[in-house]
């Protein structure tokens, strides 16, 4: 199932893809900034309220918490939504690959 949005924003997919291991926040800030190998650093703000969104649409959920703690966890849903946004960006590349090779040159 393609995610019904259509394309992911880069923090979501991010944020999918650090969802593979089940987090709290502070972790998951961590583990984001690993996965995009220190491209994406998402602050508290930013990532609480893409975790509501998330939420509510279904492509994660809380999984536990322990007061202040909660641990979240990807869903079945949002394993084929990254998937999908996975092989949506696969096939750009593809796609672009004119570049390398010099067609798109003047």
């Amino acid at each position: 199932m393609p995610y019904a949005r259509g394309p992911m924003t880069e923090a979501m997919y991010y944020v999918l893809l650090a969802l593979m291991n089940p987090s709290h926040g502070y972790q998951l800030m961590q583990e984001i900034a690993t996965v995009s190998n220190g491209r994406l650093n998402m602050g508290p703000g930013t990532l609480y309220g893409l975790l509501i969104r998330m939420q509510k649409e279904g492509s994660i959920k809380l999984e536990e918490t322990d007061g202040r703690r909660k641990v979240y966890r990807i869903t079945t849903e949002g394993r084929a939504a990254l998937r999908a946004e996975y092989e949506r960006l696969k096939a750009m590349m593809r796609d672009g690959e004119a570049i390398e090779g010099g067609e798109l040159d003047g």
